[in-house]
């Protein structure tokens, strides 16, 4: 036996020399799978420089020093890569998607409020993006919260200050177009807390929808966060 069973850190062998070398190899996976960091779980090109210690998860169609490592856990080591392989219940924290997952084995998954042993879960989720604010008297955005979600509310801040003829803006869906919010500022720094009184679960994906009041937009931006409710099926 050569390394260990879950972390895979290398042993030190029978009349071993230079033992230091692979004490310091052990070491250095430790130090990156404890408390686990991914910098992202979704680059397929390594970075130009290697931080030691630094992980990142090698997704499929990884290229360079990555490639074939597929489902890796890949962790800087003396400039170059050591590849350990996640186990079904790590979690770690995923820095540039600000994510806490949970590996289950074949995707990283947002944290689970509860589990089946054949795959079933609930999950609370955040879906969160930067809408640039199109001209005219209302806009829709491009990304969609998902179908079979139950939304608790969609919130909003103004990242960049919203221009034109309008006075305020409204916040919501086709058909329901202040849902989340009436009466909203422009100024940089502005928000829409959009709580719902009771959730609300939608069958189909939906666009979100801003409606100008009083005038037109000609422009802003504003951040977006979707906070729904979703299930997983059971597997076969």
């Amino acid at each position: 036996m050569d390394e260990t069973t879950q972390l895979k850190l290398p042993l030190i062998q029978a009349s071993q020399a230079q033992k230091h070398v692979t004490v310091n190899a052990a070491l250095m996976r430790l130090d990156g799978l404890a408390q686990l960091r991914l910098q992202s779980a979704s680059t397929t090109t390594p970075p130009g420089a290697v931080v030691d210690g630094e992980c990142w998860f090698v997704p499929s169609g990884a290229v360079n020093a990555w490639a074939g490592q597929g489902g890796q856990v890949a962790i800087g080591d003396n400039g170059g890569w050591v590849f350990v392989a996640p186990q079904v219940g790590w979690r770690a924290w995923i820095i540039d998607t600000a994510t806490d997952a949970l590996w289950d084995g074949s995707a990283w998954q947002p944290p689970l409020m509860a589990a089946s042993p054949s795959g079933a879960a609930s999950k609370m989720q955040v879906l969160e993006f930067d809408h640039v604010i199109a001209a005219g008297s209302s806009d829709t955005t491009a990304v969609q919260v998902p179908a079979n979600a139950m939304v608790f509310a969609v919130s909003a801040r103004v990242i960049t200050a919203i221009t034109g003829t309008l006075s305020s803006w409204t916040f919501g869906i086709s058909g329901s177009e202040s849902q989340f919010g009436s009466g909203l500022g422009l100024g940089q720094g502005s928000y829409c807390t959009g709580l719902l009184g009771a959730p609300t679960t939608w069958y189909s994906a939906n666009a979100l929808k801003l409606t100008a009041t009083g005038g037109d937009f000609a422009g802003g931006e504003i951040r977006v966060a979707a906070h729904f409710f979703s299930i997983d099926l059971p597997n076969l």
